[in-house]
């Protein structure tokens, strides 16, 4: 087996906010089956140090960013991992971005840059037993680690995924020092974003190559609607982008065998668990499409666009059960739509996994309204539970829902609906559209058993990622 190292600020199961973990939770058994044994570096925060209370120290560095540093490698969840045990940095209540106040932990630039500090030093010097040929990192939080890797001369290549673009890790130009950052590199050239320090910029300006998560997201990420200032660093770096479509976890995201559900394996199946989740939520049975959202809660998704929306969707008979958290506006707005109708829309704040399954087996619908969307992985969730997404027409979404145009029911080979542009007008027709669709139960039936057996897993893109290895190691 090969030996690639993972970079990555959060994984599935042991830690979630978001995709990005869910796919660094799902690669590594991807990759397994390409012949790359990959081990994944996170963070040491309280819950990862619960599960690697009885790990082996493999690395240290006694002045880490602040205050002493260690790597423990253990096993968890059928997961080679490696936590940073830095408790001045990592040991405190709230998230793993955020504080309680809800608020940016005011020194996430050191603890990220730690991370790829941390990575680096594993990917140059390698462990006694262990030796990376390539450096895999996720996002900004390991953004920096290319560019400590070519500082330090390391043989290991690196290649830097983006998950979302919108997010830099900006920090201020006088954290240079602290950052361990070359001053060479603070120009328009290197990591230098007007004015300030962009880790994700670092990340591709000195990586080797760079993905991301749909090819139609690497398309879109060259426009300057997209690229979020970056669009003329990735044009630069056009022969070194690719685009590689997430997968998801085919085994913790399965009808036949989830836990959290009353199993099926058609879509007959589905009776049971919206009669169910109906009852949990205190709705009243719809005549009309039972359409699901399970997201953060922010204009990115879209969601203040289906609040405008929604009342188009209850006149055609339909129904929401909305499971998130994010902006307090918005889940203040979704709390009040629900009061004032609760037999029709229910909202919860918060996330729940084993509600997230309820809901996507109960639902008729997953509504994916983004404004932007890298990959997403909720509408394939929604694909192999046979919950026919609503999504826009941008990033993964376009890449992973055949709209059901006339063209593709004619074909029979629909298995959701797209919109564009994405407004709160296009959406209100789409959900219209998919109410019709719903009362036509013969072709209803066809589309959710179309949805089912829509590949969504790591079959392709796993073989891509290996490729992209090989060319790496073998440069």
């Amino acid at each position: 087996m090969r030996a690639v190292l993972s970079v990555a600020s959060e994984v599935a199961p042991l830690v979630k906010t978001g995709g990005l973990a869910d796919v660094a939770g799902a690669l590594p058994a991807a990759l397994a089956a390409e012949g790359w044994a990959m081990r994944t570096l996170l963070p040491g925060y309280p819950a990862v140090l619960e599960a690697a209370r009885d790990g082996r120290e493999v690395w240290r560095e006694e002045r880490l960013f602040g205050g002493p540093g260690r790597v423990l490698a253990f096993r968890a969840a059928g997961l080679d991992l490696m936590a940073l045990d830095a408790p001045h940095l990592y040991l405190r209540d709230g998230g793993p971005y955020l504080g309680r106040d809800g608020k940016d932990w005011p020194d996430n630039p050191e603890r990220f840059a730690a991370l790829s500090w941390a990575g680096a030093a594993i990917a140059a010097d390698g462990l006694e037993d262990w030796r990376p040929e390539v450096m895999h990192v996720h996002d900004w939080q390991a953004g920096l680690a290319p560019l400590y890797l070519k500082e330090r001369g390391g043989r290991a290549r690196s290649l830097i995924t983006i998950h979302n673009v919108a997010f830099h890790g900006l920090a201020d130009a006088d954290r240079r020092a602290a950052l361990r950052l070359p001053e060479a590199g603070f120009t328009t050239e290197g990591y230098e974003f007007w004015g300030r320090i962009s880790a994700l910029k670092a990340g591709l300006v000195w990586a080797d190559r760079i993905s991301t998560v749909s090819p139609t997201y690497a398309r879109e990420l060259l426009t300057p609607e997209f690229g979020m200032g970056l669009d003329g660093v990735l044009r630069a770096r056009e022969a070194d982008l690719a685009g590689i479509l997430n997968g998801i976890d085919e085994a913790a995201w399965n009808p036949v065998t989830d836990a959290a559900i009353v199993r099926y394996r058609a879509p007959s199946g589905k009776a049971r668990n919206r009669a169910a989740l109906c009852a949990e939520l205190g709705l009243a049975p719809p005549e009309g499409p039972l359409c699901v959202v399970v997201s953060r809660l922010s204009e990115q998704k879209g969601l203040d666009l289906l609040l405008a929306a929604l009342p188009r969707l209850l006149a055609a008979g339909g129904a929401l059960a909305l499971l998130g958290s994010g902006d307090a506006g918005l889940e203040a707005m979704f709390r009040q739509t629900a009061a004032a109708d609760p037999a029709r829309v229910a909202v919860r704040i918060g996330y729940d996994e084993a509600l997230a399954h309820r809901l996507i087996a109960g639902g008729d619908a997953i509504l994916v309204p983004s404004r932007f969307e890298p990959c997403g992985l909720t509408q394939m969730y929604g694909l192999r539970y046979g919950t026919l997404p609503v999504v826009a027409l941008t990033g993964g979404l376009a890449d992973t829902v055949i709209t059901a145009n006339d063209a593709a029911m004619k074909a029979g080979v629909a298995t959701g609906l797209q919109f564009h542009p994405v407004t709160a007008a296009a959406l209100a027709e789409a959900l219209e559209r998919l109410a019709a669709l719903h009362a036509d139960r013969p072709a209803w039936t066809v589309m959710q058993r179309n949805a089912m057996r829509h590949p969504v897993g790591w079959a392709a893109s796993a073989p891509a990622y290996a490729g992209l290895y090989a060319e790496l190691a073998a440069a």
